[in-house]
């Protein structure tokens, strides 16, 4: 069975190689868009045009698996910074504060033509950051453009005082939830060939 990762994240890509799937990388080509304030729909929106990308792109079956991922706080949407400057106001805008990990997910089943998206939450609480740290941080983190937020496989770990949720929803999508959507489609893990 062919499985497609719809996405460029190295965590992402990390989180499917470590539970074995053979799975091949292709990523969308369309600027994702979503008018939704909820940011569960919104994020579930931007998967779902990843999928339908790549849909586009191949030919025969697949399973495609894309997600989408932001921080929300107090209102506000946090997506990839457009530059330093920008990473350091969100980062001393969250500091000492409660924020959401939020991931949508969806499954693009090309085999039985069906389709799954599901968003997915982690709280994470936040230290307090002192000015001086939060631009270590920023001039010091080399993913800071490429992730929404901060990066908590990297140096911003050391901020993070608790989750309450799956840790893997921080770095982009949990294993655990597609999972429970493979078994709702009718598959078990068996169905999956992996990796030599």
């Amino acid at each position: 069975m062919r499985l497609i990762l719809a996405s460029g994240s190295k965590p992402r890509q990390d989180i499917f190689k470590n539970m074995g799937w053979k799975y091949e990388v292709i990523k969308s080509l369309v600027e994702e868009q979503s008018n939704a304030t909820d940011p569960s729909e919104y994020v579930k929106d931007l998967s779902r045009d990843k999928a339908n990308s790549v849909a586009s792109q191949i030919d025969g079956n697949a399973i495609i698996v894309s997600a989408d991922s932001i921080i929300y706080m107090e209102g506000k949407i946090y997506e990839k910074p457009k530059d330093k400057e920008e990473a350091y106001n969100n980062m001393k805008e969250m500091s000492g504060k409660v924020t959401y990990a939020v991931t949508g997910v969806t499954i693009k089943d090309l085999y039985q033509n069906k389709e799954i998206s599901f968003a997915d939450t982690a709280k994470v609480y936040i230290k307090e950051i002192s000015d001086d740290d939060i631009k270590w941080y920023v001039d010091n983190e080399k993913d800071i453009l490429n992730r929404c937020g901060y990066v908590m496989l990297g140096k911003a770990s050391a901020f993070l005082d608790k989750v309450d949720g799956d840790y893997n929803t921080l770095f982009g999508i949990s294993p655990s939830k597609v999972y429970d959507k493979f078994k709702e489609l009718g598959y078990k893990m068996s169905d999956f060939e992996l990796e030599n």
